[in-house]
């Protein structure tokens, strides 16, 4: 029996230069992915390109912009990597830069105009010689890896094709194919930590925090932090059903047709906020801190987000919205107009402190992980086009593109936190009880 001690053999490959890309919103953890997986593909004699700053650079490849060492991208060795596992903040940088934002639909891949910019950074990476593409990053910059192989499935058979791997990345939490993100729990205890202190700041001026978290998509981040913290409260995105939800009608501006969408009874769920505060005044709490998911602005009446622009993956810019201060001036009034007295709502936005906080041991074991399962795909499981993912006891597996993306829409699919599951009963076993 070979020792427990002894390194593996390395696997026969045909790689020489490996390039890592990071895209999207940071995460704490992000070196320590970015990190491992560069030490496992220079410790077996590949050389590691980290591209700087996502998609950006690559999309404008061409005659007049050739890509440049130190500009577009730099070369990761040992020397780069030293103690970088656990430092804060992303070595290569990311940007929001989408190469895919003009597909929608497997037909637009025969559409030159549409692929152009896929087409840039393919021709792009060619240049540098890179045999295969590790892709670090949220939902989005998933569907990107996925286009981007997609466009390489369509090239001549004598083409160069590099194999892409993808790497889910999100505080929020929100990703099919893997129980937890690196950076979940570091961001989760960040902002729970300053919820704590909200609480002792309440509790002093006998008033409210109205805190808005990120989580555009699916509330894990709000959840996470309101129990962590020991919020009065929490209300997301899985929480507008029922009573709690209505619909209102939209007319396009362009075709005029009309339709209907689902958006929240904002009455009610202020309201729903005023029964906690009126609870805690029966208990004689008369503070307290009410967390809410800012993935609720996609749900507000048109009137509240008329004139709102969008990013280049179609979401709402939701930091124009403000939820939090919306929301508190709602719910004083509706405390005062329920109570007879008056009580102050401070709104507060929480979130970018905690994007690149320093990460905790587990989202550094994560990540790492991860890392190393980017080399495990491509080197040894000779994969193209998966998820890696962990599971379990940090256990390695590879989930293929198709089973994560729509394979007609090409959009992915949020994991939602699932109303009555035990996460979703807890939180609402520790927050203040309200006879409702």
């Amino acid at each position: 029996m070979a020792s427990t001690l002894s390194y593996p053999p390395q696997p026969e490959h045909s790689f020489r230069r490996v390039a890592i890309l990071f895209a999207g919103g940071p995460a704490p953890g992000a070196n320590a992915v970015i990190s491992t997986a560069a030490v496992s593909f220079l410790r077996n004699d590949i050389q590691v390109l980290g591209i700087k700053h996502g998609y950006s650079g690559l999309v404008e490849f061409g005659p007049d912009h050739p890509m440049q060492v130190g500009r577009d991208y730099i070369v990761i060795d040992h020397k780069v990597l030293q103690r970088t596992r656990s430092s804060q903040g992303i070595l290569i940088g990311t940007a929001r830069t989408n190469p895919g934002k003009m597909i929608s639909d497997v037909s637009h891949f025969e559409d030159a105009e549409r692929t152009f910019q896929l087409k840039n950074v393919y021709e792009a990476l060619c240049s540098m010689e890179v045999d295969a593409l590790v892709s670090i990053g949220g939902d989005d910059t998933l569907k990107t890896a996925n286009k981007l192989k997609m466009y390489q499935d369509r090239l001549p058979a004598d083409a160069h094709r590099i194999p892409v791997v993808h790497l889910p990345k999100t505080i929020d939490n929100d990703y099919m194919g893997i129980d937890f993100t690196f950076g979940y729990f570091t961001a989760a205890e960040t902002l729970a930590s300053e919820i704590r202190n909200l609480i002792h700041d309440a509790e002093a001026g006998r008033s409210y925090f109205l805190v808005e978290t990120m989580g555009r998509s699916a509330g894990w981040l709000a959840y996470g932090a309101a129990i962590a913290g020991e919020a009065s409260l929490v209300v997301s995105v899985e929480d507008i059903t029922g009573d709690y939800q209505t619909t209102e009608e939209c007319t396009d501006n362009e075709t005029g047709a009309v339709s209907t969408r689902d958006v929240m009874d904002i009455g009610k769920v202020v309201n729903r906020i005023v029964k906690t505060m009126v609870a805690r005044d029966v208990d004689k709490k008369h503070y307290g801190v009410v967390c809410i998911a800012e993935g609720l602005a996609e749900y507000l009446p048109n009137k509240y987000v008329e004139g709102i622009p969008r990013d280049e993956h179609g979401h709402i810019t939701i930091s124009d919205v403000n939820l939090a201060s919306l929301f508190s001036g709602l719910v004083s009034k509706a405390y005062a107009a329920a109570t007879g007295q008056s009580r102050k709502v401070n709104g507060l936005q929480l979130g970018y402190e905690s994007r690149c906080a320093k990460p905790h041991a587990f989202d550094i074991m994560l990540g790492s992980q991860l890392g190393v399962g980017a080399y495990r795909a491509l080197v040894e499981e000779k994969s193209n086009g998966v998820m890696v993912s962990v599971l379990g006891q940090l256990e390695l597996h590879y989930v293929p593109f198709k089973e994560l993306v729509d394979p007609k829409t090409l959009v992915t699919v949020v994991r939602y936190i699932e109303p009555g599951s035990d996460f979703h009963r807890l939180a609402r076993f520790l927050e203040t009880h309200v006879n409702d």
